[in-house]
């Protein structure tokens, strides 16, 4: 999940460019650290994330927490957007001068591993610089892939569908855990009929939710090597799509390309939008209403096929300093005091001891938290399923070609065969 890219594409969705106020802040924070390996012992390490602003703030906090515990260790920030992050992350590692360590995605583990880049931090656990211990369920292996520690996850979310909470209440719809898909087409039905609003925003182009729906068949989107799912698979999805666009129980997707960035729940085009759940303050910042989280729908009433999917820290393979990037991580996801600094930003804290160290105040933070802790009493979470080298690639196409169809450019057909000739050439690279 790339969580990238909607993932946070994860944290895409809130993602803005570098101000020159925030730059200010990185540089004071390392500004005294002088060159790696500077006088007395003292190192600096690069780190580099994706986000906005706020997040950058917060994490220079943090720096500061983490500077003063080890004295002799530096960090040097640098962030982007996250698309320029990815651009010149790219760069970077083609000239082998990646930061040391750096925010990463599930999409990019079999990637970059594959390009050499990232570093196996399993011996700086076994050397004792990085505790794996403490984790909360369903995250401890998350960033394990083929025996190796490629990533450590930092924060978590799973897919979810937010709702106008009024707006379903006037439809007379109340989701519950176990709802199938027969129930939610019944709750779109309702929306557009008692409110005048579209059902929902159109969930076709979301590659997360169209894994959950294979899982639910005993499929998946990816397999360890390949796509996990048929041409006919995918035609009976998006053909589903189209007929539901026209009979107004999905929003008009020219209407929701007009109104972007900003999100058609929020814009009052649909009642409801799939999406990760930590991104519920995204729609009460932009819209007017009351926004809940409702469950997934499923195929038998009982499987959603869900996974909690997390933002991880990396790090370099060929690092000068891999200690001190153990240390690092090990500080930012296992300090409470990190946790109470950036709160849901990154997602719910992946450690029991951040989790238990930051407890929201505000409404939308605790239904986060409260909607995390469902999934768990219910025993609905599974495993990850692995992403191949390429899974970016095609999570990329998919998003792209499905607004194509959807805005007419391409018949559904012609979409099913783009995605899958641009998939087959990124798996095979």
């Amino acid at each position: 999940m790339q969580q990238g890219s909607k993932m946070e594409r994860r944290t895409v969705l809130k993602a803005a460019g570098a101000s020159l106020a925030v730059a200010g802040l990185g540089a004071t924070a390392t500004a005294c650290g002088g060159d790696s390996g500077s006088g007395g012992g003292t190192v600096t390490i690069r780190y580099s994330w994706w986000g906005a602003e706020d997040r950058a703030q917060r994490i220079n906090k943090t720096i500061a927490l983490f500077e003063k515990k080890y004295p002799k260790i530096k960090v040097k920030t640098d962030f982007q957007p996250y698309t320029d992050f990815w651009k010149k992350f790219n760069t970077q590692a083609s000239g082998g001068n990646p930061p040391d360590v750096f925010q990463n995605a599930i999409g990019f583990l079999r990637k970059y591993d594959a390009k050499n880049v990232l570093l196996d931090l399993s011996a700086q656990v076994e050397a004792g610089n990085l505790s794996m211990d403490g984790f909360r369920e369903g995250l401890e292996k998350f960033g394990e892939i083929d025996g190796k520690l490629l990533g450590v996850p930092v924060g978590s979310n799973s897919m979810a569908l937010v709702i106008d909470k009024p707006v379903y209440t006037r439809a007379g719809v109340k989701p519950e855990q176990g709802w199938t898909w027969d129930d939610f087409h019944e709750a779109m039905t309702r929306v557009r009929d008692r409110t005048g609003r579209a059902g929902d925003s159109g969930m076709y182009g979301v590659m997360y939710l169209y894994d959950l729906y294979l899982r639910q068949n005993g499929k998946a989107f990816f397999t360890e090597d390949g796509l996990g799912f048929s041409e006919a698979d995918l035609t009976a999805w998006w053909s589903k799509a189209e007929k539901d666009v026209r009979s107004g129980l999905f929003a008009d997707p020219k209407k929701v390309a007009q109104i972007k960035p900003k999100s058609a729940l929020s814009a009052e085009l649909a009642g409801s939008e799939y999406t990760w759940d930590n991104f519920t303050v995204r729609y009460t910042s932009e819209g007017k209403s009351e926004y809940g989280l409702a469950p997934i729908p499923t195929t038998d009433g009982k499987r959603t096929g869900q996974y909690l999917g997390s933002l991880m820290l990396s790090a370099y393979k060929r690092t000068e300093h891999p200690k001190e990037v153990a240390q690092f991580i090990d500080f930012m996801v296992h300090d409470p005091e990190v946790a109470k600094i950036m709160g849901y930003d990154r997602g719910v804290p992946t450690t029991q001891a951040q989790y238990d160290a930051y407890r929201p105040s505000d409404p939308v933070n605790q239904a986060i938290a409260a909607y995390e802790q469902s999934l768990v009493d219910a025993g609905v979470l599974e495993a990850i399923t692995p992403h191949p080298n390429g899974a970016d690639i095609c999570e990329a196409a998919f998003l792209r070609i499905a607004e194509e169809m959807a805005l007419g450019e391409r018949s559904v057909g012609d979409a099913v065969k783009q995605f899958f000739t641009e998939s087959k050439t990124a798996l095979v690279g």
